[in-house]
């Protein structure tokens, strides 16, 4: 019934409460997750949850806010994506939020290494045809641009993909559906004060939705505050189907036939 296209199992507050959690969406009718990998350290981790357990599957990249990491480059990520179950390049992006307090006050010029680690991903995404799983925070100009200039506007070479967790305006995201991707959205849509973000979520065409956790972090509304699961996934199909005159459950299989087609060639296998 339901997916979830982006969690992280495989971090420590959620893979110690792996069987309570399978327990959980299975009585919540979320019948398979999407394992996001953020560092090639911890990709072994992510890989043996996809291997483990057959409604799970995997990503492999390294997260645009993480430094002092292993660097990725296009070999790796090609090598790396072609193990079974892996079927998406990233979480990769570019993130530019509270430079001064996060980044020691450097500037968004200093960052090239963010620019070009994400133009690795395409590149290796390009290469495998597997999708891109995008995060952009406070980053979208840079973001699209570095898209369009390496070729992702919906040609034979492009390798598509999904704005993960969707926070930005409504322009980006017409601007991100232009390019061919999907858009997905976490639990701040059930967030008292994220009305602009619902009003997105209003126009996104239903064939380009996917819904997620970000798990553990970012859980809706009743649970916000809490460790977030894939079990709670349906929350924010709900809350879609409030926005767009839909039964929750309708979400849940729609959005479910629009992960398939993004990220399994069409099928659900």
């Amino acid at each position: 019934m339901f997916t979830d296209s982006h969690c992280h199992l495989s971090m420590p507050e959620l893979v110690q409460e792996l069987p309570r959690i399978r327990a959980a969406m299975q009585e919540a009718r979320v019948d398979r997750a999407l394992c996001i990998c953020t560092v090639l350290e911890e990709f072994e981790a992510v890989h043996a949850l996809a291997a483990g357990y057959d409604n799970f599957w995997a990503s492999v990249g390294v997260h645009p806010d993480n430094e002092d990491v292993r660097e990725p480059d296009v070999d790796t990520l090609v090598a790396l994506s072609q193990r079974p179950k892996v079927i998406a390049i990233g979480e990769t992006g570019l993130d530019y939020y509270q430079m001064e307090e996060r980044k020691g006050g450097r500037s968004i010029a200093e960052l090239e290494w963010q620019r070009e680690r994400f133009r690795v991903h395409i590149r290796a995404a390009q290469r495998v045809r597997k999708p891109l799983v995008i995060h952009t925070r406070d980053a979208s100009a840079d973001t699209l641009a570095i898209l369009r200039e390496e070729g992702e506007q919906g040609g034979a070479q492009a390798a598509g993909g999904v704005f993960h967790c969707f926070t930005e305006t409504a322009e980006v995201a017409r601007a991100a559906l232009d390019l061919g991707f999907y858009i997905s959205f976490s639990g701040i849509l059930t967030f008292k004060k994220a009305q602009e973000l619902r009003d997105v979520a209003r126009f996104v065409p239903l064939d380009r939705l996917l819904i997620e956790t970000d798990s553990p972090y970012l859980a809706p509304v009743p649970h916000r505050g809490k460790v977030n699961n894939p079990s709670y996934v349906p929350f924010v199909a709900a809350q879609i189907g409030e926005l767009r005159g839909m039964s929750a459950e309708a979400v849940g299989e729609l959005t479910s036939r629009n992960f398939d087609q993004l990220f399994l060639g069409g099928t659900d296998a």
